[in-house]
């Protein structure tokens, strides 16, 4: 889980599950004064976490919202994920190729508060999905 600084958590759950597609997991008081909205990219394994308490229990510096750059999401797709999320409304770069290899195309985004996040095409996940790779790696 990433915890993600925001200045608004309502603003930035409706943003996150309305244009970007997460999943809600979580959106409650998980425990007094202290509420968690957890939410999670389709297929991912790892998450976002937004809280204004959230911080007191992470350790070092709070950092400031907008101030994440470089957060990545990864898509086998990068075409279709830019259809999709096009027509969710949300401000989303073109596609840039930058050579052939499988992995070298992205595009770009910024939530409300200028969180920066690239979106990878790795065509290998159609394929070969990270959690049947990570299961196959575990023994299981």
């Amino acid at each position: 889980m990433i915890p993600l600084p925001v200045s608004d958590i309502d603003r930035a759950r409706d943003f996150y599950r309305d244009k970007v597609g997460f999943h809600v997991d979580i959106d409650e008081e998980v425990m007094p004064g202290m509420r968690i909205v957890q939410l999670t990219p389709p297929g991912s394994g790892c998450s976002i976490a937004l809280g204004e308490t959230l911080w007191e229990m992470t350790p070092g510096p709070t950092p400031s919202p907008g101030a994440y750059q470089g957060l990545q999401l990864v898509v086998a797709d990068i075409e279709k994920a830019h259809a999709d999320l096009v027509a969710r409304g949300l401000e989303v770069s073109e596609p840039v190729r930058y050579s052939e290899a499988d992995g070298a195309t992205f595009m770009y985004f910024t939530d409300p508060d200028g969180n920066g996040w690239a979106v990878q095409e790795y065509r290998k996940r159609a394929t070969e999905p990270l959690h049947r790779l990570l299961t196959e790696q575990a023994g299981a």
